[in-house]
């Protein structure tokens, strides 16, 4: 309730490619309604100029929301976001949401952890580092264990072939989601020596399941979707 009364209160609303046309329809008529969407390789907006724009809306007496999909601070850039405005002198709020690897599993009858498939989850970027930074595959490719990988459909294939070379068993169950949460969700299992191969038929937004939590999936599956 909080989020909605947020957005009917601003006189700007700064979205992403994610939000619906059902949310930003709670903002008022006269809110003025900014896209700074992103996809893979295409960024209408630099986050740069996000930034400013965020900076500059405020500053001008304007009541400013920024409304993201899923949660800002993970792998939302809402921490980066939020540093600008404080070195501003930007006065902000955060009002939390559910990120896409609860929401979304949820919906897809994936539970995250469970006693007898896994102890731990770990949500992990599909995007490189801009200087090629690696994440720790070693450290990924443990039993037991829960990975959700953000923006990761392009990348399928190579986030495979590491997490085999670390000693993960090629069988490993695997999910993709796509569309989750949506009328038009869409969930693809495998094992993961296929998962470049579920990937070719799946489009964003996705997110990749890896570990033994999926072969639940069937099982628990609740929502028809359309």
């Amino acid at each position: 309730m909080k989020g909605y009364r947020a957005i009917q209160q601003a006189s700007v609303v700064v979205y992403d490619r994610l939000v619906s046309p059902q949310i930003l329809a709670l903002a008022s008529a006269d809110a003025e309604k900014i896209y700074v969407g992103k996809q893979l390789d295409f960024h209408c907006v630099p986050q740069a100029q996000i930034n400013q724009l965020l900076v500059d809306k405020a500053k001008a007496g304007n009541r400013v929301v920024r409304l993201k999909g899923g949660d800002p601070f993970v792998f939302g850039r809402g921490g980066e976001e939020l540093e600008v405005l404080a070195e501003q002198g930007v006065r902000f709020e955060v009002i939390p949401g559910v990120t896409a690897a609860a929401g979304a599993t949820a919906y897809a009858g994936i539970p995250l952890t469970h006693r007898q498939h896994a102890q731990s989850v770990q949500f992990i970027t599909g995007h490189l580092q801009a200087n090629g930074e690696e994440v720790n595959w070693q450290a990924l490719a443990q039993a037991n264990s829960t990975l959700v990988f953000y923006m990761g459909l392009k990348q399928s294939g190579y986030t495979a072939e590491r997490l085999i070379e670390q000693g993960m068993d090629v069988q490993t169950s695997c999910a993709i989601i796509e569309n989750g949460t949506r009328p038009q969700q869409r969930v693809l299992t495998g094992q993961l020596a296929d998962l470049a191969e579920l990937a070719n038929k799946a489009v964003s937004p996705a997110l990749i399941v890896v570990g033994s939590v999926t072969q639940l999936q069937q099982k628990l599956s609740w929502f028809a979707g359309e």
